[in-house]
Parts: structure tokens; sequence; C-alpha cells
């Protein structure tokens, strides 16, 4: 009996372990399901009190079975915080941020991206009002321009071919385009998608999905999606995204809240590219920090 018991005490660890690799099987039941995903690596955090209670009640058992968890949290998000494998001088550097609709200091924020030296800058969440000194901010360098409601993308290199793109959001929030670079064409869709709450993702899962098809129909040999998805990496619904267009990360990367980011809605996908760096850039304003990302010639 006292066997039992001392095995019971290692069940919690056991099953944290289940609920992060199982993560995806958690019933999205008033936004649970979605909830647990977005914020999946902190639950790594809760080995600290299951540890220290084993530790206090001095059972093998509980302390052997912290293992599991810990091994779990290493499989899942080890691999993502190796180094890109492809090195080499930088060919092409994009950023992308949700620059925020209420941001006071849109324009400076705007000069912070410029100063990335990025060849391609995409911007969610511009508004009438901060759209001018958004553009006045960087059209200097990035003469070649392309915006399609609250999501804009400035190139370096000419932009042809842009379209606004329905991902049924009920206005404009997504656009594709072919940028020519001296290496060739690229397609690139700069996208915002619905925000989600508690409880309520079917307009983000909607747009996710039509973005999901339309990057499955494309057959360009070049394709670089930037944006703010609104979709963590660790969401159940983000695979079937990436499977489509590989996304280009580095470590955890959140990027929200600014302040003291938890979860990362912001990201950068290529396809036919190779990826030799990715950062978060320091917060500017926004509620969202910068994703940076740059690939081989």
């Amino acid at each position: 009996m006292d066997f039992r018991r001392r095995l019971r005490t290692g069940l919690p660890a056991v099953a944290l372990a289940a609920l992060l690799l199982g993560h995806r099987l958690v019933p999205d039941v008033a936004g649970a399901g979605t909830l647990v995903d977005s914020f999946l690596p902190w639950l790594g955090l809760a080995v600290l009190p299951l540890g220290g209670l084993a530790f206090a009640r001095r059972s093998r058992p509980a302390q052997i079975a912290l293992l599991v968890p810990v091994l779990a949290w290493a499989a899942l998000f080890v691999p993502p915080m190796l180094p890109a494998s492809a090195n080499g001088s930088s060919g092409l550097r994009v950023v992308t941020q949700n620059i925020g609709a209420g941001n006071t200091e849109a324009g400076t924020a705007a000069k912070a991206l410029a100063a990335t030296d990025a060849d391609l800058v995409a911007i969610q969440e511009q508004t009438g009002r901060t759209g001018p000194a958004i553009d006045a901010a960087l059209r200097p360098g990035h003469p070649y321009q392309a915006v399609a409601g609250t999501v804009g993308l400035w190139s370096r290199y000419p932009v042809t071919a842009v379209e606004r793109l329905d991902l049924a959001q009920g206005w404009a929030r997504a656009l594709r385009a072919q940028v020519r670079l001296p290496s060739g064409p690229v397609t690139v869709y700069v996208a915002h998608l619905a925000s989600i709450r508690l409880g309520e993702t079917a307009g983000r899962d909607r747009a996710l999905a039509g973005l999901t098809g339309l990057l499955q129909a494309d057959r360009s040999p070049r394709v670089l999606v930037l944006g703010d998805l609104n979709t963590a990496s660790t969401d159940r619904r983000f695979g079937a995204l990436a499977a489509a267009v590989p996304e280009v990360r580095t470590g955890f990367g959140f990027t929200w809240p600014a302040g003291f980011p938890l979860t990362r809605p912001d990201h950068v996908l290529a396809r036919g590219l190779a990826a030799t760096g990715d950062a978060v850039l320091p917060a500017n304003g926004s509620d969202h920090r910068a994703v940076r990302a740059d690939f081989r010639p």
C-alpha cells in the first residue's frame, strides 16, 4: 500500500508530460485548447512546484517522475533553439510588425524598422491617421509599395501583381504581391488575421484556413509570408500552414505583449529561400515586437 501511495506522488509529473505532448487533444471548449496551445512553453514552469513538493516529501518516485515532463518539454522546444543550418551572408532581409492602430509614435516605430536595413518591410494595423507617417519613414529607402486596407509592404525592389486577398474578415487585411529581387522573383504575402479572445476563435480560424488554402495552391518557387497571424507557433491549427510554407524561427521568438512577450502571433514563413538567421527586435511603441529574418543570396 505504501508503494502505491509513493507511486501516486509521481502522477502529477506524468500528467504534465501528457499535457505537453498531447496538448492538441485538449478539447477547444470555450477556447481552452487554444489557450493551452498559445502558452504551451510556459507549462514547463509547473516542474518547479512539483519538484519542490517531491523533494519536500522526499519521494523518490516523484523525483524520478520529474524527468518525464522535463524530457517532454525538451523534445518540444530544444530543437527550435538550435541555430539555422544555412550559414553565410544575408542576401535578403525582411522585417514585419503589427505597428499598432493606436500607436501614437507609429512614425518613430517605422523609422526603427527602416534602420534595420531590411529590404522588405511589412506593416499591419496601419490606419488613415498613421499611414502618412509610416510611409514618410519608409519610402526614402523603400520606394516601392503595396497597400491593402490596414496592411502594407515597402520594398527596395520593384513590386508588381499586387492583389487584395479575401480571407472573409470583413475588410482588407491581406495582400499578395510579386517582388523582383536581384536573384529573381519572390511571391510575398502580408496578412493580419482576426484577433482571438477566449472562446472566440472562429474568425481567426476561417481566415487561417483561407490563407493556408491559398499557400497550398500557390506554385511559386519562392514564397514569403509576413504578418500578425494571431496564431502561436504551438497552436494546433498552425501546422497545416507551416507545412505549406515553413516558419523561420530560432528559439521561442515571443513577440506579444511587447513589454514582456509571452507568445508568438507574429511570423515570417518562407519556402524556396534558405534562412540564415532571425531575431525579435526591441519594443518600439507598439504592443507587438517586430520580427526580422535574413536569407541567403
